[in-house]
């Protein structure tokens, strides 16, 4: 299979082919991340596409072209997310049976949903790569399509589609920047693009942990990475597809790299300035926006969201973390003498400047805490990061020592 298989032809057909179910999804300017970012910043929110993802107008569009035997003998496919989600999804609306090999690790959230599209779920294995072998050998035994993530020319053209509307949209356009895994979204989105305005850039995004794209196109050749470790799970693809690599290389200008950090802090900035619940995957564009992985200054950028489908374990730790970096919650630990009353002075303290208190917790058996002593360890919600020095200064002038917990 190689690129040529692919036309823009396709990408136009597969809109046709998506009309009435995959959403035109909203192109929001956000003035906040502008700013940030030192240029004009239209989110595409594909968070907010059915299913949650992208991920659909790809596996629709390779469903609905299917021919009748394949319909009948239903399709298979391995996923740990959005891809699963998006193949039940369509299976169903176009009448037909779909397999769907998950990890055992998978959130129980995204099997629920991928049974809820009416998909038969089958867990299996400990990696991505054990779930996948099971849907290969599924597949073999009955006969079954499968439906690859990324690498097939129909579900390219799916996700190609994105780049269509987002050129309607604004057609000024002078950048979008689009999560990579395994390339399929960026490949379709790229060559729609390109096609339409050559002098449009087009850059892609790979967790710095899964840079496997990187990593391919440094070498000149695809590359499999040993382990990939990120908390962007959508993106964490070690191979990209032959497919994928070949149309990245003929119509990506560049490839960055974001971490973690600046992906959890960009996901808490999201919920927080734009009210937008974005997985970590979805807002690695915006993060290379936001710190400037590329020279953008002044230019119309539009970052494609690509899903919404988080992990609530995650997202509890985003906003944890988030609320931390910017000084509005923390934890401190202070040692009181272990005596009637004195638990109320220092609640007074906290109790006057208005900080709320939302857990407090007792340690009197530690070999640090002297006897006649007790160790508090308290978490705090803040108002902004001046109320934390204050609060510290009130305690010292009681006499008594503290320390921040990061």
């Amino acid at each position: 299979m190689d690129s040529s298989v692919l036309k823009f032809s396709d990408i136009v057909s597969a809109r046709s082919t998506l009309r009435g179910v995959a959403k035109n999804t909203t192109l929001l300017h956000s003035k906040s991340f502008s700013r940030m970012a030192d240029a004009n910043i239209y989110l595409k929110l594909e968070n907010m596409q059915t299913t949650g993802a992208f991920k659909v107008r790809g596996a629709y569009n390779k469903l609905a072209n299917l021919s009748q035997e394949e319909r009948e003998k239903g399709v298979v496919a391995a996923s740990a997310g959005n891809h699963a989600q998006g193949v039940a999804f369509s299976a169903t609306k176009l009448g037909m049976q779909s397999t769907i090999f998950m990890p055992i690790f998978t959130p129980p959230l995204k099997v629920l949903a991928t049974k809820g599209y009416g998909a038969n779920v089958v867990l299996m294995g400990d990696s991505f790569d054990d779930a996948f072998a099971g849907s290969q050998e599924y597949a073999k035994e009955h006969n079954a399509t499968y439906i690859h993530p990324f690498n097939d020319p129909l579900i390219i053209a799916g996700q190609g589609t994105i780049g269509l509307e987002v050129y309607e949209q604004i057609p000024d356009v002078d950048a979008i920047i689009v999560p990579i895994g395994g390339g399929g979204l960026i490949a379709g989105i790229a060559m729609a693009i390109k096609e339409m305005n050559p002098k449009v850039k087009v850059i892609g995004v790979n967790a710095a942990g899964a840079a496997s794209m990187v990593g391919s196109l440094k070498a000149n050749e695809i590359i499999t990475l040993p382990s990939v470790s990120t908390i962007a799970d959508g993106i964490a693809v070690k191979t990209p597809g032959n497919l994928t690599f070949d149309l990245v290389q003929k119509y990506v200008d560049d490839v960055v790299t974001v971490t973690d950090t600046e992906i959890a802090h960009t996901a808490y900035l999201m919920l927080q300035r734009a009210k937008i619940l974005a997985e970590p995957a979805g807002v690695t564009s915006v993060a290379a926006a936001l710190f400037k992985k590329a020279n953008l200054k002044g230019m119309n950028v539009v970052p494609v969201v690509s899903g919404g489908n988080i992990n609530m374990q995650i997202l509890e730790q985003i906003i944890e973390k988030g609320m931390v970096e910017e000084g509005l919650r923390a934890c401190i630990r202070v040692i009181i003498p272990d005596q009637s009353g004195e638990l109320k002075k220092i609640l007074s303290i906290f109790e006057g400047l208005k900080v709320n208190i939302y857990d407090i917790n007792h340690e009197r058996s530690s070999s640090s805490v002297e006897v006649g002593k007790t160790l508090l360890t308290i978490k705090m919600n803040l108002q902004n990061k001046e109320q934390l020095k204050t609060i510290i200064n009130m305690l010292k002038e009681y006499g008594l020592r503290c320390e921040i917990v990061s």
